[in-house]
């Protein structure tokens, strides 16, 4: 029989690492399996596909995602945790001590007394010609994170999506742009009313309706324009653009957990108020996982430190470790 584990976590964002160090400095040894290219990016989460971060408290001067990610990951294991480059491909909660299965070895159970779920969620984004040259080079999914950053100041800026979180984002980008463009492909915005008319009472945003970004190009440092097509008439044209924002939602990553924890309708694990606790005792999400209001890093983290109070006070009640 392996060794029962007290906390086990699985993902290594923000969220999953602060809810590693406070296990950690907590005595409960935790395990944390990062993810091996999880979701399809790199342990550590969306802040290893980020350049520059300027609103993580304590860096004045900013700080790139992977270095960020890199000390907390340092950090964690300082305080004890062990860290596991493999990604989690199946769950059994319907017992304690629950049952974890890697990919490593999908055979071997990894036990554990608490398990908090840290995988985040990934932003989507779509196959443009130029997104993979461009990415992180005027193209970002997060106008939050990244619209404040000189490069995006006084330029021409596009915003893809037609829901609350694209008229979020324009709205945000519209103070820093010196125009902003939400392309939407319909002829109407699935925004709620009153998002919409900040959008349209907004002089600094302008809508192409019924229209999608085929291409992105610019010198190769960065972006410097986009192709429009307009869908109803095929009609493309070229823009100058200083910079492109995906804002068509994300997808968390929580497939393994299928018809075992409780999700909403686009897949969120479903946590208690005021409580990372899920519907299975002993069971903790924390970060974006859970989270698809904020998103953020410092939000992320919070949560991740919420998950792990929780976790140990859960194993102090029952007696497990």
């Amino acid at each position: 029989m392996s060794a029962i584990h007290s906390v086990v976590i699985i993902g290594s964002g923000p969220a999953g690492h602060t809810a590693a160090i406070y296990s950690a400095r907590a005595g409960l040894s935790p395990a944390m399996y990062e993810g091996f290219m999880a979701g399809g990016v790199a342990a550590g989460g969306q802040l290893t596909t980020t350049t520059e971060v300027e609103n993580f408290p304590g860096f004045p001067e900013g700080i790139t995602g992977p270095e960020l990610m890199d000390r907390m990951r340092t950090q964690s294991q300082k305080y004890g945790t062990t860290i596991f480059t493999e990604t989690i491909e199946r769950v059994d909660f319907s017992q304690r001590p629950f049952k974890i299965y890697s990919q490593n070895d999908p055979d071997t159970a990894i036990l554990a007394h608490t398990v908090i779920i840290a995988t985040g969620a990934t932003a989507k984004t779509l196959p443009i010609g130029g997104f993979q040259d461009y990415w992180q080079k005027g193209i970002s999914a997060c106008a939050v994170c990244d619209g404040s950053l000189p490069i995006f100041k006084n330029v021409p800026l596009f915003v893809v999506g037609g829901g609350d979180s694209a008229c979020e984002e324009a709205t945000y980008l519209s103070k820093f742009g010196s125009r902003t463009y939400l392309v939407h492909r319909r002829d109407k915005l699935r925004a709620s009313q009153i998002m919409q008319e900040r959008v349209l009472k907004n002089p600094r945003i302008e809508i192409l309706w019924n229209s999608e970004i085929v291409e992105a190009a610019g010198d190769g440092r960065k972006i410097g324009s986009v192709v429009v097509r307009n869908i109803a008439s095929g009609e493309t044209r070229k823009q100058d653009a200083g910079g492109l924002f995906f804002a068509i939602g994300h997808k968390p990553n929580t497939d393994v957990f299928k018809n075992i924890l409780s999700m909403d309708e686009d897949g969120y694990l479903i946590t208690k108020p005021n409580s990372t606790a899920t519907n299975i005792e002993g069971v903790f999400a924390a970060g974006d996982v859970q989270d698809k209001k904020y998103r953020q890093a410092i939000t992320a983290a919070g949560s991740g430190c919420m998950a792990a109070l929780e976790a140990e006070r859960f194993l102090a009640a029952t007696g497990a470790h």
